[in-house]
């Protein structure tokens, strides 16, 4: 009895030591996270008793919470001892809570994925044709980049390409740090090409170590030798994808040297090793760094700026005199989307080239519309063949929804055997996906139909069997076609490849756009390049499509996204590292920016993916153009100082700015406002009445005499002064001032666009201006 009756108290006391357990289990859970204390005092240069004394300043802070050094030292996996002063720790969210207060540490982020956003261009954007290298072609100015080192932070990189090959180049600079670290078998081994490659995996294997593929810098994915290759690559003959595109791949810096940093493991890329490929780049003596990934989505606001790795260990590489070029990310075309907004980084929209891959359709009325596609495989044909709509080709137990996507496994063999299937585009499915789906059900063909959304945006993909893309008014006549016959039928014809397409470029539906709700005061993204059905090398690890049912291979590959249009410019920025080195990155960018194009191959407006007219928020300051890069006349430069004092402006306090200086730099007691950091675009965001912006030109060309002359926007009266400057010699800066002012009967317009120009009537120094007119 008394046993009995002391059952329910120990039942009761068991929960509460379970639920205490628990708890204990949940509360000491531990994530990756990344403590940043700023830069460290000493340069580059430093011996390694320097970078050691720094690791162990590291296990003694972190030690002072924990209780011990030696705990310290368990926890910790990346020590940034060389140019980024901060530790990489597994800790419990308590303790970076606890450490965060510490009055070193500027900052404490939670170290979380990013994503990879992911030939024929380089003789679009004029600098060959038809294979002969113009005269003014900036190759020739630059000597096709010799011997500047671009850096790669991606997937790797496949060093068996023909584009990594160094026949003729010479010894490395005698000023390159870096290594080729691989000590596996199969690993990557450099030349005098490749002169680095090195791997960045702790992060990865902590939060999904199922992604990590091997201690190596080998691509298994495609994506960095892609990004690499482009940036960079050697003249490559008879490159092609299945045919298509045949021609001569190359890089925008040919005779460049590359580094790999493998930082991403199919497809994502963790924040701490992200941060350690910076510091090893900038290390190591990189002139470029070129970054094809981001954030999902942009920070939440300017108080979140630096818990982010790509703004952190950009920002070190900038005051290290390093260019640093990102893409501008995958998620338009919607507004506010654009990541990696730092206004130290080059950041770079997608468009369109003169190249399409077109094939038709033809309905059983006769007629006929065009798509776009890369198969490798045709109906060979005239024949037309009964077709059906996924949504109504599902299995039983499936949605309409998940069947009109083609999603795997969703469709009724019964009903799509020996039919072209038409697939909508989207619902998080791969392109190549659904034709695989289809090819799985027993289905003859696809048809994959753009929604309102995509509009006229269409895409070219090497799909398993024959395939196209179509319009969104193109899919609204072929579905009216199928509602309104008892028996549809259609046949698609062979792709081809056809140079010359008019209204190009356009900018890509999926390139993210501006205005940069992080930090509105800078217009981004900066600049657009080709970022859609770019040919460059491909890893022979997967198929190009990247579906593991696909078995077909190829050393080169077509891929589409701002991951293709970051490293055109990161090209462009080593051919003027190597024609102009004593330019800052700033005044690389300012050249870039200000020589843009914004018009199309007919001269009209450069369109949007629908057809309507862009804006500076889905292209920056135009399509490059880099043969007029190399002498732009005026430049906007920038110094470290000058985002020093933007971050100020920001509302980092002093301390902070004390850290992030390696105490060189104190904010002053009144900071200028951010719209006035010295770019090369203006973004006045909230005018209330007038307002006034300060800008500084710098003088890179012969003496001149520059006149200004303006567009403004709609609804805003604008005023330039002085509307004359005169340089009597290079290097010489002058300011000048423009005031924006509402037009109090076109107020709450939302955004308006204008420009302004400096020109000596040689030059035309091109600045993008937009407003945001509230009051």
């Amino acid at each position: 009895m008394e046993m009995a009756s002391r059952r329910p108290l120990l039942f009761a006391a068991a929960v509460v030591l379970l639920c205490a357990a628990e708890c204990h289990v949940a509360h000491a859970y531990k994530k990756p996270y990344i403590v940043y204390l700023g830069a460290h005092s000493y340069g580059r240069d430093a011996p390694p008793e320097e970078h050691a004394r720094a690791a162990q300043s590291h296990h003694n802070l972190l030690g002072s919470v924990l209780g011990s050094k030696e705990m310290a030292r368990n926890s910790i996996f990346y020590s940034y001892t060389k140019n980024i002063n901060g530790f990489a720790a597994d800790l419990e969210e308590e303790v970076a809570n606890q450490i965060a207060k510490h009055p070193g540490v500027v900052t404490v982020l939670e170290s979380k994925m990013l994503k990879l956003h992911t030939t024929r261009s380089w003789d679009f954007m004029d600098m060959e044709r038809d294979g002969q290298i113009l005269p003014d072609s900036i190759w020739k100015h630059a000597k096709f980049g010799e011997d500047v080192i671009i850096a790669n932070l991606d997937s790797g990189v496949w060093p068996e390409s023909r584009s990594f090959a160094d026949e003729g180049m010479g010894e490395v600079p005698s000023r390159w740090k870096g290594t080729c670290s691989d000590g596996v078998k199969s690993g990557v081994t450099c030349n005098r090409k490749l002169i680095g490659a090195t791997y960045f995996n702790a992060d990865m294997l902590r939060t999904n170590p199922a992604a990590v593929d091997g201690n190596w810098t080998r691509d298994t994915d495609g994506h960095g030798t892609h990004t690499l290759s482009t940036a960079a690559g050697r003249f490559v003959p008879r490159a092609n994808l299945f045919g298509y595109a045949n021609g001569t791949a190359k890089g925008g810096a040919p005779r460049a040297r590359v580094a790999s940093y493998k930082v991403c493991w199919k497809g994502e890329c963790s924040a701490a090793d992200v941060l350690a490929g910076f510091e090893a780049a900038i290390h190591d003596g990189a002139d470029v760094i070129s970054v094809s990934f981001g954030q999902d989505a942009p920070l939440a606001d300017a108080a979140s700026f630096f818990t982010e790795p790509v703004t952190l260990g950009s920002f070190h590489a900038t005051v290290h005199g390093i260019a640093v070029v990102c893409s501008a990310g995958n998620s338009g075309p919607y507004d506010d989307t654009v990541v990696n907004a730092a206004p130290w980084v080059t950041t770079v929209a997608a468009t369109t080239v003169d190249r399409d891959f077109p094939n038709d359709v033809t309905l059983g009325n006769s007629a006929r519309m065009k798509g776009m596609s890369l198969e490798s495989t045709n109906l060979h044909s005239t024949q037309l063949i009964p077709m059906v709509d996924a949504k109504q080709a599902g299995r039983a137990d499936v949605s309409p929804y998940d069947a009109a996507n083609c999603a795997p496994g969703t469709l009724d063999p019964a009903k799509v055997k020996g039919k072209i299937v038409v697939c909508v585009r989207g619902g998080d499915v791969h392109r190549v996906t659904k034709g695989a789906t289809v090819l799985g059900a027993g289905g003859t063909a696809m048809i994959l139909a753009n929604d309102k959304l995509d509009g006229d945006d269409i895409i070219a993909d090497p799909h398993v069997l024959p395939a196209t893309m179509i319009t969104y008014s193109e899919a609204v006549s072929l579905y009216k076609y199928m509602e309104t016959t008892d028996n549809p039928v259609a046949n698609i014809s062979p792709s081809k490849t056809e140079v010359g397409v008019k209204n190009s470029p356009a900018v890509a539906a999926f390139s993210s756009r501006g205005p940069s709700g992080t930090l509105p005061y800078v217009l981004k993204p900066d600049i657009a390049a080709p970022g859609v059905d770019i040919l460059a090398a491909f890893t022979e690890y997967v198929s190009p499509t990247e579906v593991s049912s696909d078995k077909r291979r190829s050393d080169y590959a077509i891929l589409s996204g701002t991951s293709m249009s970051c490293p055109h410019v990161s090209g462009v920025m080593g051919l003027l590292k190597a024609a102009r080195p004593d330019w800052s990155p700033a005044a690389m960018r300012s050249a870039i920016m200000t020589t843009a194009r914004s018009q199309d191959n007919t001269g009209a407006p450069m369109r949007d993916h629908d057809g309507t007219e862009a804006t500076a928020f889905a292209y920056g300051a135009g399509n490059v153009h880099p043969n007029r890069a190399v002498d732009p006349g005026l430049v906007y430069d920038a110094s470290p100082d000058d985002y020093y004092l933007f971050l100020c402006s920001m509302g980092f306090a002093g301390e902070d700015m004390a850290r992030l200086s390696a105490g060189r730099f104190t904010c002053p007691e009144k900071a200028p406002g951010m719209e006035n950091l010295n770019y090369p675009s203006i973004a006045v965001p909230s005018l209330r009445g007038k307002q006034t912006v300060t800008r500084r030109l710098k003088n890179v060309g012969r003496p001149a005499t520059y006149r200004a002359s303006w567009r403004a926007p709609f609804g805003i009266t604008m005023e330039v002064k002085p509307t004359v400057l005169e340089f009597e010699k290079a290097g010489e800066e002058k300011e000048f001032e423009v005031t924006v002012e509402s037009q109090k009967d076109k107020l709450g317009m939302g955004y308006v666009f204008g420009r302004l120009v400096w020109s000596d009537g040689t030059h035309y120094v091109r600045s993008p201006l937009v407003v945001n007119a509230l009051a």
